[in-house]
């Protein structure tokens, strides 16, 4: 890894982890998509699933009192059915299939019809809940957007969706790290990059998340789902175009 390549790595979690750490969601996809960018799938997928796992986990530390166990419980037997499935598989993602599916998450997510009645709370969605978003992680390296499509349409507030969402999600990306880190060792030599980077990008993934915390804090719940809403639609756009030209100039 070069200097200017490292600094705007640390640059780029340090950003998109204040943007987690208000949202939930919208900072994970942009890390991802500068991931996939930069790096090789499985290297991509490994400091991501670092990062997010820090920056998850200690946002659900300093929201402790926000989380609703019942539905980290339920939705954990839904990841754990998605992960053994994947492990038969073995199937690693290309870097354009990546952005596609990252694109095109937001987009799927809102065009979800509310009678289908995805509420996180209701019986039995929890679960279902988990093995979708944790089959996504496992392919695109993130599935906020989804998740959150479970979360908004529960009468749960802004802070109990943030902190009960930081549980699953920190769960999730460890539950990645644990696939691809499997895979490494016969499919995905590429995977590997030196252990200073990840020691670099832990405490700059949980200044963000404070930070983002911060400006939380100051939001009112409309103020919350309005602006959640309108970046993921942006950024969806961008990582479509984006996984389209790479599809092109992969065909020709």
């Amino acid at each position: 890894m070069t200097p200017m390549l490292a600094v705007a790595t640390a640059i780029v979690v340090l950003v998109t982890a204040i943007l987690s750490g208000i949202f939930g969601m919208a900072g994970g996809m942009i890390l991802m998509a500068f991931l996939a960018f930069a790096f090789p799938v499985g290297a991509a997928m490994m400091l991501h699933g670092v990062t997010q796992a820090v920056s998850n986990g200690y946002r659900a530390v300093i929201n402790r009192s926000d989380i609703v166990w019942p539905i980290v419980a339920t939705n954990m037997v839904g990841a754990a059915l998605a992960l053994a499935l994947f492990l038969l598989m073995s199937f690693v993602p290309d870097k354009a299939t990546v952005l596609l599916l990252l694109g095109a998450i937001p987009f799927i997510a809102f065009s979800i019809p509310k009678s289908w009645g995805l509420d996180i709370t209701r019986p039995f969605i929890s679960p279902i809940c988990g093995f979708v978003v944790t089959a996504l992680t496992l392919t695109a390296g993130v599935a906020g957007p989804i998740l959150d499509v479970f979360f908004v349409r529960s009468h749960l507030t802004r802070h109990q969706i943030v902190a009960t969402k930081a549980v699953t999600q920190t769960l999730q990306h460890l539950t990645k790290l644990l696939y691809f880190g499997l895979l490494a060792a016969h499919l995905l030599p590429e995977a590997g990059l030196p252990w200073w980077v990840y020691v670099m990008v832990a405490p700059l993934a949980m200044l963000g998340t404070t930070l983002g915390k911060m400006v939380l804090d100051r939001m009112n719940d409309g103020q919350f789902k309005s602006w959640s809403r309108n970046i993921l639609f942006v950024l969806g756009a961008i990582l479509i175009w984006q996984g389209l030209e790479l599809l092109l100039k992969q065909e020709f």
